[in-house]
C-alpha cells in the first residue's frame, strides 16, 4: 500500500486513510475531547502522513507510525492550549489503597448504563491516561506499540495504564457503587 501511495496510484491514499482513520480519530478525540478539534487534527495527521510517507522506514507497523504522528500533533495542540497532559496532584497512596486486586472491571461493565458511567469517568481522566487506555483496551494495541506511538518508556505506559484503571475503579465505586 505504501508503494501504491508513493506511486500516486488512484485511490491508494484513500485506502490508507480508511484503514487507519479509526485509530487516528480515537487517539486524537481521547486527547483533545472536542470533535471539531479532533476532525481538524485528524486531517492534519493524514496530510502529514501523505507528505512524510517516503520517510517511513518500516521499523514499526504503519499504524504505529501514523499513531505517533497523531499523538504528537495532539500533544502539541494541548500544550499550545496550556492543558496539562498528566495530572500531578494525585494522592496515589489513597487511590491505590481503595483498589482491590480481585475485582474484575470487565464483568462490572455488563450493561449500557454502567458503560456510560465508564465513558464519563474516562473523559475525566487526564489526556495521556485517556489516550493510553483507548490505545491499549479499545484499539487493542500492545504495550510496546503504545510506547512507540506515544514515545513514552514501556514502564511509564504500564504505570499510567495501572493508574488510569485504578482511577476508573474508584470513579465507578463513587458513582454507582461498584466494589473496588
Amino acid at each position: 500500500m505504501i508503494q501504491a501511495v508513493l506511486g500516486q496510484q488512484p485511490g491508494a491514499f484513500s485506502t490508507l486513510v480508511n484503514r487507519h482513520q479509526r485509530l487516528v480519530w480515537h487517539l486524537i478525540l481521547r486527547m483533545v475531547k472536542n470533535p471539531a478539534d479532533a476532525d481538524e487534527l485528524a486531517q492534519e495527521t493524514f496530510l502529514l502522513v501523505h507528505r512524510k510517507l517516503a520517510q517511513f522506514r518500516g521499523e514499526s507497523a504503519l499504524s504505529t507510525w501514523i499513531g505517533q504522528i497523531a499523538f504528537s500533533l495532539s500533544t502539541r495542540f494541548l500544550q499550545r492550549k496550556r492543558i496539562p497532559l498528566v495530572e500531578s496532584d494525585i494522592a496515589e497512596d489513597d487511590l491505590l489503597e481503595r483498589i482491590g486486586d480481585d475485582h474484575d472491571l470487565a464483568e462490572s461493565i455488563a450493561d449500557a448504563e454502567l458503560f456510560g458511567h465508564v465513558a464519563t469517568a474516562m473523559n475525566e481522566l487526564p489526556p495521556i491516561q485517556r489516550t493510553l487506555l483507548t490505545l491499549f483496551h479499545l484499539e487493542e494495541q500492545t504495550v510496546d506499540d503504545v510506547a512507540q506511538i506515544t514515545g513514552l518508556p514501556v514502564g511509564t505506559v504500564k504505570s499510567y495504564l495501572f493508574r488510569a484503571r485504578a482511577r476508573l475503579r474508584v470513579a465507578l465505586e463513587d458513582r454507582v457503587g461498584v466494589p473496588a
